[in-house]
């Protein structure tokens, strides 16, 4: 700032541009005022006044309680990414700390030590559940960790290739983001049959060649299916010189078979079933990778050392991987993380310990299986569509046009998802596996 420059000149700490320099910069881009760098149409553009009366704490209760009470009460079995497990209160009054609400980005880890930690046991819970040696700190969601998961594979494969194999099951935003993600890097990302809602490995093999970089898979898949043959998907992978990329969650991972021992090079998912709850959108996406590829992996790793005094400590290390000091030559252009709900995520882990995560996933083993025998036995109605293991959810198939019977179940108080004509699919966990009993009655009339 100029010497020259007063007190009034100065603006405020959070737009600390000053007049001179304002008009500086408006000079050398053309421009008469700032507002002519912005396109804003009259009907959103902020004319001084909100328009809105003002009201007293105790009235805008009441209001907001009105207007909360006219959503439906349904209770919701849906599932398709979005899982509701119940999230401990002690997770909501250690995460709600001013020290872990504030925290933004752990770069000095000397006022940070805390955050750190908790950062760094999370990765080591990913860790012991992929068994791979890696995990970031993490990405935003599943679906920008899957995008991830294709450009790091680009980046290490050993000769050219330009495709990317995904399950024609995929979820749509999920390959929509995928797709973003590959575009700048010359990647063409193309869709493989499955089989009964696995992936079809005889149609895989002939699809495969050297000009693919990476192969993907789900376990549990979207439609709930437990993959019985990864091992066999990662080993036609690397015999093509491409990466094997498992798509999974930390319930899930829990009773599964390591992805580490099945042959999967990269992890990814939503680790945002354990600590958030049901959030229709935000996530936390997880990223584990071998360590052959930690100089590859996108986002923030957490590290452990020692300090002067010989005591344990924390911080953000490899950083030259990141764009803020190797601009256009990092390993991604992500600019931050999910931090706070990772920190959710690991007190929710470490609240049920190793048994009762596993005690959890062997629930969401059970219960689809309790449900689909009930609903099976509906005159009318076949579950699960698939013969397959199943986990969290599953597919039936209804005589009656399926969106009628989600619409009759929903307006007896039942949410679940209409995948097709005559699909429907429902998903139970401990937060709504008390009201299987009366969903099976509604589902009785709803499917006559």
């Amino acid at each position: 700032m100029s010497s020259q420059d007063t007190d009034t000149d100065r603006g405020s700490p959070f737009a600390p541009h000053t007049p001179s320099s304002t008009t500086a910069m408006l000079e050398a881009v053309g421009a008469e005022s700032v507002e002519d760098l912005f396109d804003i149409p009259d009907s959103v553009r902020f004319d001084g006044a909100f328009g809105i009366d003002p009201r007293g704490e105790r009235e805008l209760r009441t209001e907001l309680r009105h207007l909360l009470g006219r959503n439906d009460d349904l209770v919701e079995f849906l599932g398709r990414g979005h899982y509701d497990h119940y999230v401990p209160s002690l997770v909501d009054h250690l995460a709600d700390r001013s020290e872990f609400l504030t925290s933004y980005t752990q770069y000095q880890p000397e006022i940070t030590q805390g955050f750190l930690q908790v950062l760094f046991e999370y990765q080591s819970m990913l860790v012991e559940l992929t068994g791979l040696e890696i995990a970031n700190c993490s990405m935003y969601d599943a679906a920008t960790a899957l995008g991830e998961a294709a450009t790091l594979a680009d980046r290490v494969r050993g000769t050219d290739g330009h495709r990317v194999l995904v399950p024609d099951l995929l979820r749509e935003e999920r390959r929509s983001v995928l797709e973003n993600y590959v575009e700048g890097a010359g990647l063409a990302v193309e869709s493989y049959p499955h089989d009964d809602a696995n992936a079809d490995l005889a149609a895989l093999e002939e699809a495969v060649d050297e000009d693919c970089v990476m192969i993907y898979a789900e376990s549990p898949t979207v439609r709930g299916t437990i993959e019985e043959r990864s091992d066999e998907l990662a080993e036609l992978a690397h015999a093509n010189d491409a990466l094997f990329v498992l798509g999974s969650d930390p319930v899930a991972l829990s009773v599964l078979e390591k992805p580490a021992k099945v042959g999967a090079d990269v992890v990814i998912g939503d680790a945002a079933t354990l600590g958030l709850g049901t959030s229709y959108g935000m996530g936390l996406g997880l990223f584990a990778t071998r360590e052959e590829y930690v100089r590859q992996v996108p986002g923030r790793l957490v590290g452990a050392s020692t300090d002067g005094a010989g005591r344990r400590a924390y911080t953000l290390t490899l950083q030259t991987r990141e764009q803020h000091i190797r601009r256009e030559r990092a390993t991604s252009n992500i600019c931050t993380n999910q931090a706070w709900v990772a920190l959710r995520t690991a007190i929710h882990a470490a609240s049920l310990g190793p048994s009762g995560l596993v005690d959890l996933a062997r629930d969401c083993l059970e219960w689809p299986t309790e449900l689909a025998e009930r609903l099976d036995s509906i005159d009318g109605v076949g579950a699960p569509v698939h013969d397959r293991h199943h986990f969290r959810e599953f597919v039936a198939r209804t005589d009656q046009p399926a969106p009628a019977v989600a619409a009759d179940l929903e307006a007896k108080g039942f949410a679940v998802h209409a995948i097709d004509d005559h699909l429907v699919q429902l998903c139970v966990t401990e937060t709504n596996a008390d009201r299987i009993e009366a969903l099976v009655t509604a589902f009785r009339e709803a499917a006559r």
